[in-house]
């Protein structure tokens, strides 16, 4: 239980010693003060998670906004793999020729490195980086 939890507590323990002492008659009075209560706090986190969500569509609408990857369309990927292909022809053979099976090794790697480059770029989280989630609860922020 945390400080608000205790602390919504102690209200609702207040509101009824009050009404044990003053009566059936102030009942209703003493449940809409409570209420009012529970809801200024509940008004209170709603507006927070709001404002915390707004804050992190923004965030996120101003990374896409400046990220390479909110202009890359499927066409330029598949355009990119393509290049990626018909040059690996000439660069094999000029490592293949120039460096034996090594040179072919390091141009390979080359092209390999661009491709998984590329591809973490245009798709976040493809090798395991996901964001973590925060697990929100009822009360707290």
């Amino acid at each position: 239980m945390d400080a608000r939890d205790t602390e919504l507590k102690k209200e609702l323990d207040a509101s009824l010693q009050a009404r044990r002492e003053l009566g059936e008659e102030y009942e209703s009075a003493l449940v809409d003060s409570f209420l009012e209560k529970v809801d200024q706090r509940i008004d209170g986190v709603v507006e927070r998670r709001v404002r915390r969500q707004f804050a992190e569509q923004q965030m996120t609408v101003a990374r896409d906004s400046r990220s390479p990857q909110a202009t890359d369309s499927w066409g330029e990927r598949f355009g990119f793999g393509i290049v990626s292909l018909v040059l690996a022809v000439p660069l094999s053979a000029i490592g293949g020729g120039v460096g034996d099976l090594p040179g072919l090794l390091v141009a390979w790697l080359g092209i390999v490195g661009v491709n998984v480059v590329q591809a973490a770029r245009t798709n976040p989280g493809l090798f395991g980086h996901r964001r973590k989630s925060a697990r929100d609860t009822d009360w707290e922020d």
